[in-house]
């Protein structure tokens, strides 16, 4: 049975439908993204599996109890938010505990399991602290002690990195799939980063207009796009029209063949000049302007070349190429593999 169930759930605020009959599956332990650009309806379906939110029509299902009609205090869910939700007078062990002490558990096990959850999220020794005194990674790590030491059965996560700076946000997705690991809970977090999604989630549902265009497990979501809005929203993707069919092709799965390079067998290869180059470090990102009309975007790692070199290389003839079954077809806005 799984630990969330979505059938035919719809919500509108007036004329605007935020989430447009949704049947989802979320099973038991896992690490589950909605993922979308802001406005597609995935903060509003958490909202509605947290009970904020009641639905105009379908049901949500927590291990098989329909939990429609119940206010959030009534289902066994805890919810993080990007503003952490800290109390500022009360110690971090306080705020850890204070969940407990409103259930009426004792004080002794209610320290005893604060320090735990600190010491989970790596925090041990911080609970005289108050949250003015930590760091906003900290008070992250805080909120989310809170959050799995009243051991909900599933627990809600809202952009909850959204305010951090890209190197904390980075080491705070490995810290939260440990700690979801460790704790064995269902987590269903909310993002509109694909890197963020694609890092920690066993599955994903791909959100769109108040619809669900894909779910599946990140590798199947990147490699095999379900949709033509997938492709495009999840990394970058190439969408390119020949003889009336539509496919795409990522970037990094296309090799610029230099002056002697003979393509592989049965590769797809199409000329063009290199219009625009993007130095970035580690890689740079070529436009490609195809003879046969459109342009590509190629990506390739700067392993013996300087910045000088790539930068050199705009306004060149290249040629392209890339293998037949690393692209997918797109009609009427589904993919189905390229023979």
């Amino acid at each position: 049975m799984p630990d969330v169930r979505l059938e035919f759930v719809h919500k509108a605020f007036g004329d605007v439908v935020a989430v447009d009959g949704v049947e989802l599956d979320i099973e038991r332990g896992e690490f589950f993204s909605l993922l979308g650009p802001s406005g597609s309806g995935k903060t509003t379906m958490l909202r509605i599996i947290a009970g904020f939110e009641r639905p105009d029509a379908g049901r949500v299902f927590l291990r098989g109890a329909d939990v429609t009609g119940q206010a959030p205090f009534e289902r066994d869910v805890n919810t993080v938010f990007q503003d952490y939700a800290l109390f500022p007078h009360m110690t971090i062990a306080e705020n850890v505990e204070y969940g407990l002490k409103v259930k009426g558990v004792p004080r002794r096990e209610r320290r005893a399991r604060a320090d735990e959850a600190l010491a989970m999220v790596r925090l041990p020794g911080y609970g005289k602290r108050k949250p003015s005194q930590l760091s906003g990674g900290q008070r992250q790590r805080v909120a989310l002690a809170r959050a799995i030491v009243n051991r909900p059965q599933v627990l809600l996560l809202d952009e909850p990195l959204g305010a951090l700076d890209l190197k904390l946000r980075e080491e705070m997705q490995v810290e939260l799939k440990r700690i979801q690991q460790e704790v064995g809970l269902t987590f269903v977090y909310v993002t509109h980063d694909q890197e963020e999604a694609l890092t920690m989630s066993d599955r994903l549902a791909v959100f769109n207009q108040g619809r669900i265009e894909q779910v599946a497990a990140p590798a199947d979501v990147y490699e095999r796009p379900a949709t033509e809005f997938v492709a495009g929203f999840v990394g970058v993707s190439n969408v390119l029209e020949r003889d009336g069919r539509r496919f795409t092709v990522r970037p990094e799965k296309i090799r610029i063949l230099m002056d002697g390079d003979s393509p592989a067998a049965g590769a797809d290869v199409e000329g063009g000049t290199i219009r625009d180059v993007v130095y970035v470090g580690m890689l740079t990102r070529y436009i490609v302007a195809l003879d046969a009309g459109g342009e590509l975007m190629v990506v390739r790692q700067n392993l013996e070349t300087s910045s000088q070199d790539v930068l050199e290389a705009k306004g060149k003839t290249v040629r392209l190429e890339w293998r037949p079954e690393q692209t997918y077809a797109i009609e009427r806005g589904e993919t189905e593999a390229h023979e």
